[in-house]
């Protein structure tokens, strides 16, 4: 599996885990951190991870 494929796979996986953590945890109360905060911060990581593995196929 080539660098791009990887970040692609990678990307997509941390968007839809953030993505159900922002969709599913909605009423989950932690005494430091919110869950919902969490999944967006991953879906924005995720997005990033695919722009990269897009970039990397597109320079080959």
């Amino acid at each position: 599996m080539s660098r791009a494929t990887g970040n692609l796979a990678t990307g997509t996986g941390t968007f839809l885990g953030g993505l159900a953590l922002w969709r599913f945890t909605g009423g989950v109360d932690l005494p430091v951190i919110s869950p919902t905060a969490v999944g967006v911060v991953l879906m924005c990581l995720g997005c990033a991870e695919v722009l990269l593995g897009l970039f990397r196929s597109a320079r080959r």
